[in-house]
């Protein structure tokens, strides 16, 4: 009889308090009636101990007493609940305008409260940190001890510090980033400016001195040879004459295809921190290439054969980059193929993904060779390749063709069994293009 009275008052006390949402059993609950209600418990009991227990009296009478704990409990838990329900929501720190200028700005913008977690990015910063961002602390977001250290020691309203690094991945970009806090508000501004263009702009122009110093050298020294020579004691011998001139016509050539390599690989590393947003067709690009090289491919007797699957979807692309990327590959594989063999092109799509796998029966690469096959200027056989035209760049310009449009460049050889070079780019959306009939040709 002595427990059950003061429990059941303590459950009916709490069950008529507002915080009706809550679950009625929770620790929070049970903390908040239970320490007064043992207490007043412990006190009906000492006297009842003590004085013994002579009827009914005492019994109620301690009831009563812990009820009475129960309730002081139960009105306190009420006032905290009617205090935590009438405080205001934490206002927004950003008003609509705000939000819809800051948007829009092309700069990358991040936004922290004071206890250094973001409560805004701007869309450029969620391409640099990602769409899940909100709530996640600075050193989660972007891991730069520089700006970290810059949050922490500038002041609100004093001068922004600025402080400059580089992200590598997925591709090298660099930035140079504004942090400074507001004066009015709980609030640290990270302002970003990206710097890729003028230190990929300052790279190039180092190593487009390097590089075409180097290259250029020998056949400008075999020009500037044979010149002297018809000058000289070649003057009059007419055979001499006309074998000269083919030769300096050949070293003319290599030259002039030696600087539309360089500017074209100028170009493309310029740009390729940008991503390409048209549309393609990439069996048609595919397609376009390989027609344009079949006359070569004929001249050599080798057999140029492109299939595709059905219902390719398209991809994001520079469609004049993705042209000089297959016509590169293709020319590769003709160059280097076997004589009077054949250069397979395949397009497939798994998972989203199209891929174009460019294969020759050729002589194939050294496994220690293929690592590098991408560097500017490395050639497996340097006299072959310049024998037939090669400047040393065209996978250069594959690679950074393919980092532009977020793909991936895959080699594989073995000596005597040919190459496969295999290139695979996200699609756009396969549902939304038609699907076509296999398609199967020689060209």
């Amino acid at each position: 009889m002595l427990p059950a009275a003061p429990v059941v008052a303590a459950f009916a006390i709490r069950q008529k308090t507002p915080a009706m949402n809550k679950p009625w059993l929770t620790w929070q609950t049970l903390r908040d009636w239970l320490w007064p209600f043992a207490c007043g418990l412990a006190v009906s009991g000492a006297v009842i101990w003590r004085d013994g227990v002579h009827g009914q009296s005492w019994i109620w009478a301690g009831a009563v007493v812990a009820a009475i704990f129960a309730f002081i409990a139960g009105g306190r838990a009420w006032r905290e609940h009617a205090i935590e329900k009438a405080a205001p929501a934490e206002a927004d720190p950003l008003p609509d305008l705000a939000r819809e200028v800051f948007e829009r700005l092309p700069d990358p913008l991040l936004l922290l409260d004071n206890s250094g977690r973001a409560v805004f990015a701007n869309a450029a910063m969620r391409a640099v940190v990602g769409d899940e961002y909100e709530r996640k602390p600075l050193s989660v977001l972007l891991r730069v001890p520089a700006i970290q250290q810059a949050v922490e020691t500038v002041g609100p309203g004093e001068e922004p510090a600025a402080t400059e690094f580089a992200t590598r991945v997925p591709i090298e970009r660099h930035f140079q980033a504004y942090v400074s806090k507001s004066a009015i508000a709980p609030l640290t501004l990270i302002l970003l400016h990206d710097l890729t263009a003028i230190k990929r702009t300052e790279q190039m122009r180092a190593d487009f001195v390097a590089n075409a110093s180097h290259e250029l050298r020998t056949p400008l020294a075999a020009v500037s040879g044979f010149i002297d020579t018809l000058r000289g004691h070649a003057r009059d011998d007419a055979e001499a004459r006309e074998e000269f001139l083919t030769i300096m016509s050949v070293e003319a050539q290599r030259m002039r295809r030696l600087i539309e390599d360089l500017l074209s690989l100028t170009r493309i590393e310029l740009n390729e921190h940008v991503p390409p947003s048209a549309r393609i067709d990439l069996q048609a690009v595919v397609k376009s290439a390989a027609a344009a090289l079949a006359p070569l491919a004929e001249s050599e007797g080798i057999a140029l054969e492109m299939s595709a699957e059905p219902g390719l979807p398209q991809i994001a692309g520079d469609r004049d980059e993705l042209t000089q990327l297959f016509q590169n590959l293709i020319h590769n594989a003709i160059k280097y193929g076997r004589t009077g063999g054949h250069v397979w092109i395949s397009l497939t799509a798994k998972a989203g993904m199209v891929s174009v796998a460019v294969r020759d029966d050729g002589e194939g690469i050294p496994r220690e060779a293929i690592p590098r096959l991408t560097e500017r200027f490395y050639r497996v056989d340097v006299k072959r390749s310049r024998e037939r035209g090669g400047t040393g760049l065209g996978l250069a310009i594959v690679k950074h063709i393919v980092n532009r449009h977020h793909g991936r460049l895959q080699i594989d050889s073995e000596l005597g069994s040919g190459s496969t070079f295999t290139v695979t780019m996200p699609g756009i959306s396969a549902r939304e293009i038609a699907a076509d009939r296999p398609v199967t040709e020689v060209l």
